[in-house]
């Protein structure tokens, strides 16, 4: 029978190799990011998923805590990497019209992390997943600067995605030391707002920073239809003039670097209600001028599960029909706008 549901490209799912999931288990990380399991996986049940919801193709990345999971574990954070690289690797030589993957990196170790690049290169990545932060660093911090440099010699695609929020007790290095930044404590999961809120702080940072300036060749991709970011931004870049000293960011320029340089995923609960085009999405694409061209489709897999990926699917297609009523338009969300973007990159290995 033919799928209701539009065809679409997942560039939000994530997968968890065998080796992974036992060393979070391993490793503290049994009930992660405040969830109540770690969810299971296999490239089976990935695949069903897929067929339950029109995806033709799913680019994998790795989720919070991504793969450097003990602060200090220097060798642990390289292998993980090494493991989950390699494994993402061998699935899109198996299924190369079925897999795609966000290659991680082993951060905060940035010697190591330059040097994954090459070799992820090498093995066929799309682009990088990144963290929001690093054991309290986060992306956009100057001990990430060499990191940045090079992939923006690349020309790299980065899927950010949040983590834990944390503080660092030696801000700009690799210290084991670290306090999570969870005024709730466990009350709540993490995932059910305080991702949205690191996702914020983490692209603010990149913009405050300099970091977007000085790397014109990468493209963004921000999840959860830009988290908590979209309403802060225009305050904080103004905000930048009124601090004496600090990094001034000219409003024109960083709009311009946002509906260019940035796409935005929708996966998780961008539509307000049962039905309509109300809700997080039409705020950001009406309060930011974001074009429909980018804008990407995100299931969340596993950490969504397959039913619920299939609801917000269907949610999905009633608001998207409802905020945009050409059904070109909703293609290029659903495949185009990702597929452009794949095409244009043209990820090389840098000279260094």
């Amino acid at each position: 029978m033919t799928n209701p549901l539009p065809k679409r490209i997942d560039v939000h799912s994530h997968f968890l190799p065998p080796n992974y999931h036992a060393a979070l288990m391993n490793n503290g990380h049994e009930k992660v990011d405040g969830m109540p399991e770690i969810p299971p996986w296999s490239v089976e049940a990935h695949l069903d998923m897929m067929s339950s919801c029109n995806v033709s193709k799913s680019i994998l990345s790795v989720s919070s805590p991504g793969t450097h999971i003990v602060p200090g574990e220097d060798e642990l954070g390289r292998n993980l990497t090494r493991h989950c690289n390699s494994y993402a690797a061998g699935l899109k030589g198996k299924y190369p019209d079925k897999f795609g993957f966000w290659a991680s990196l082993p951060l905060p170790d940035v010697e190591a992390a330059l040097k994954e690049i090459d070799v992820a290169i090498d093995e066929g990545a799309d682009g990088f997943g990144l963290m929001t932060n690093y054991h309290g660093n986060y992306i956009g911090a100057p001990m990430f600067d060499p990191i940045f440099e090079k992939l923006n010699r690349v020309g790299a695609t980065v899927f950010i995605h949040p983590s834990k929020p944390c503080v660092n007790c030696q801000p700009g290095t690799n210290s084991a030391e670290t306090i999570d930044a969870l005024p709730f404590g466990d009350h709540y999961p993490i995932p059910m707002f305080e991702f949205l809120f690191d996702t914020a702080r983490a692209v603010v940072h990149l913009f405050l920073s300099g970091t977007v300036e000085r790397c014109p060749n990468m493209r963004f991709i921000i999840p959860h239809a830009g988290g908590c970011m979209p309403p802060l931004f225009t305050r904080c870049v103004q905000f930048s003039h009124l601090v004496p000293g600090g990094k001034k960011v000219e409003p024109r320029d960083a709009h311009r670097q946002l509906v260019t340089q940035f796409y935005f995923d929708l996966a998780g609960l961008v539509f307000d209600g049962p039905e309509g085009g109300q809700g997080q999405l039409k705020a950001l694409v009406e309060g930011h001028q974001i074009s429909h061209e980018k804008l990407l489709y995100g299931s969340d897999f596993p950490f969504t599960r397959t039913r619920f990926v299939k609801a917000f699917a269907e949610r999905m297609k009633d608001g998207l029909e409802n905020l945009y009523k050409e059904e070109e338009k909703r293609d290029s969300i659903y495949r185009q706008n990702i597929i452009k973007l794949l095409e244009s990159s043209g990820m090389k290995r840098a000279n260094v």
